[in-house]
């Protein structure tokens, strides 16, 4: 398999990122030496004093104890694509790095990551792991990454503005819209309820792009396909994309629900989701945390699934994994997975892993953050870890649980179909599409169909033409 890379781009950034790694000290530490001793470096090791870089410390002290034969090497150096694919080529990256799932592909078809498919198994961590994210990591059938954190996208919902509406039951659960058009008729009737935004959607920073694909993907859209000879073809020039970016333009100028202004990043949509001024949002889960800094009272926070579309039912799955470099000893890839289960990546309940998730919950409750929402599992049903989250979140819980109970009983079913982001040149997408959604929001006369044609061409010509398999 080759190695895929950006042509154009790469020959210019290499020298000097190269340089940049050379001042910050990072990448490349790790060995493993004749004695037996081993030697692994850590990506994204805190930088800041304070009570992250301390935790991280403390487990550094205990796993080296624990292992007297392995020596942890910090290295503050975090996922960036201008720097990983010049550290990747000159053996610089850390053993241990973290990424995202949207990172995943391209990082596996370039061979970057370590196969640690025998590794996992010996550890019990293979046969636990959550189906749907073991085929995400997989190539070939070899496990190329570990999952540490997964979400799906649902339906955020302020759970005051839903009662003055006459959107809630009597039970405190949500009346729930069933497609996007209802969600659309929820949203003019906490508008004209309460004079609020019904809806808000982030335009900016790629997050807009990255929250649209959702929609469009209910609508039927395909956004890419790779042909026989491995090269990619954007394949969005549709009347399912059209269409999609047609429902968007009417929140603006067919049911005026949306905030004034057409830029809003991702903190944006929170900040006037948590201070009640919009109704509802797109979200993850794990967003619910994010309402601590607003002073959210806990009891108005709420998640449902997200809507239907046309013609799927599917949501975004996204998350974290971390990565083996592909450079390591098969010492230091035994080290390294062993690292990721002290520090918390585990099925199995140890008493080091229970007082570690039971403070992070303590932690979780003095920062007055929201607890309830549940996660997608990285683990399967049997694995033990799963009933302790369970037994936490019961334990910590502070929302009214019928609150979140429609969006929580999803993730373990089978109703929604769970999509991964787009396989390559993802951000590169999430950008173009921010234009199109700016567009239709500023020009109540933007043709739609115009938009949707220069941007599959563009995405075609300035992207996907400039990989190289």
């Amino acid at each position: 398999m080759k190695k895929m890379k950006m042509k154009k781009v790469f020959a210019g950034i290499l020298s000097a990122a190269l340089v940049a790694c050379a001042l910050t000290g990072c990448g490349g530490g790790g060995n493993t030496a004749s004695d037996g001793s081993v030697t692994i470096s850590v990506g994204d090791w805190p930088t800041k004093e304070g009570a992250s870089l301390d935790r991280r410390n403390e487990q550094k002290a205990t796993f080296e104890a624990a292992n007297q034969n392995v020596t942890i090497e910090p290295d503050t150096w975090s996922f960036d694509l201008r720097t990983f694919y010049p550290k990747a080529e000159a053996g610089l990256l850390p053993n241990v790095f973290r990424t995202h799932f949207t990172e995943s592909q391209k990082l596996m078809d370039g061979e970057y990551t370590y196969d640690i498919t025998e590794i996992l198994k010996e550890k019990g961590l293979y046969d636990n792991l959550n189906p749907q994210l073991l085929d995400l990591i997989s190539r070939d059938g070899k496990a190329l990454m570990l999952p540490t954190e997964a979400y799906s996208i649902g339906l955020m919902y302020n759970v005051d503005l839903f009662e003055k509406a006459g959107l809630m039951e009597a039970d405190g659960t949500p009346k729930q819209p069933k497609d996007w058009n209802e969600m659309a008729e929820f949203a003019v009737k906490i508008k004209e309820a309460t004079g609020k935004s019904g809806f808000a959607l982030t335009t900016s920073n790629n997050t807009g792009g990255w929250l649209f694909t959702n929609i469009a993907w209910s609508y039927g859209v395909d956004f890419m396909e790779q042909d026989a000879d491995g090269s990619w073809k954007a394949t969005f020039n549709t009347q399912e994309a059209i269409d999609a970016l047609q429902f968007i333009k009417d929140l603006r100028w067919k049911y005026d629900v949306l905030p004034a202004g057409a830029l809003v990043d991702q903190k944006e949509q929170v900040k006037l989701y948590a201070t009640g001024e919009a109704g509802m949002i797109l979200a993850a889960g794990s967003t619910s945390a994010s309402v601590a800094p607003y002073e959210m009272d806990v009891n108005h926070v709420g998640i449902m699934p997200i809507p239907a579309g046309p013609k799927r039912h599917v949501s975004l799955l996204g998350g974290t994994v971390n990565c083996i470099s592909e450079n390591s000893t098969p010492e230091q890839a035994e080290a390294g997975i062993d690292w990721l289960m002290h520090i918390g990546t585990d099925y199995r309940v140890t008493d080091a892993l229970r007082d570690s998730k039971e403070k992070s919950y303590q932690q979780k409750v003095e920062n007055g953050e929201a607890i309830g929402v549940k996660s997608l599992s990285i683990w399967n049903d049997n694995a033990e870890v799963s009933a302790l989250t369970d037994e936490l979140i019961e334990k910590y819980g502070n929302i009214n649980q019928n609150h979140v109970r429609l969006y929580n009983e999803a993730l373990v079913s089978d109703t929604i179909e769970l999509q991964a982001e787009e396989p390559v040149c993802a951000q590169d997408l999430y950008g173009i599409l921010d234009s199109l959604i700016q567009n239709v929001l500023n020009d109540e006369n933007a043709d739609c169909k115009a938009l949707i044609e220069k941007a599959n061409t563009d995405f075609q010509t300035n992207y996907l033409n400039n990989l190289d398999y």
